[in-house]
């Protein structure tokens, strides 16, 4: 696991230990990025499911100013950690153990406002949807931004959740990549 691209290309990331998480691959980790950015001119970014903190270190790496990492996961906290340490970005992160819900009640509680949201949690269709709608109801995402789910390839996520619609999806073997952004007012 590395850094594809950025600022910190090629920077070798720690792995959680033991298999509780599942690492996005490189080439999927490519192909996302190359359909939100590639590359970007600052912005926020929340990766709800971090794991390693692969997918918010790579946000960062390419140009996103703030990253703020959600993991529930003791191994994993540490790992985002080290890995932040090694890409020398603790300036522009935020690291917070907690579940999925209870980070964004909090998250709404400061009327914080993200260009990206990464979801790639346990691959449980039901927590996407509902966590998007979440998301939609307290306007966690600018108006121009996206939410990004990881989940498996047999997961048909809908067209729309809340006030979002798939911008794009994507298979790559048994992973999907399904991009969110929020509906225009017409």
């Amino acid at each position: 696991m590395r850094v594809v691209s950025g600022v910190c290309k090629g920077r070798a990331l720690k792995a959680v230990p033991g298999n509780t998480t599942r690492p996005t691959t490189d080439k999927v980790k490519e192909a996302l990025f190359n359909m939100i950015g590639p590359y970007f001119d600052g912005g926020a970014g929340l990766d709800l499911f971090a794991g390693s903190g692969g997918l918010g270190l790579e946000a960062l790496s390419r140009g996103l100013d703030k990253v703020i990492f959600v993991d529930r996961d003791v191994k994993a906290i540490q790992t985002i950690h080290e890995n932040i340490q090694a890409c020398k970005m603790e300036q522009k992160a935020e690291v917070y153990r907690n579940d999925a819900d209870r980070a964004l009640k909090a998250l709404i509680k400061r009327e914080i406002c993200f260009d990206y949201i990464f979801l790639d949690p346990p691959y449980k269709k039901q927590q996407l949807i509902s966590l998007m709608q979440k998301i939609s109801e307290n306007r966690l995402l600018n108006n121009d931004g996206y939410v990004i789910c990881e989940h498996g390839h047999d997961v048909e996520l809908p067209e729309t959740a809340g006030e979002f619609s798939q911008y794009k999806h994507e298979k790559y073997g048994i992973i999907a990549i399904t991009i969110y952004s929020r509906v225009s007012e017409e």
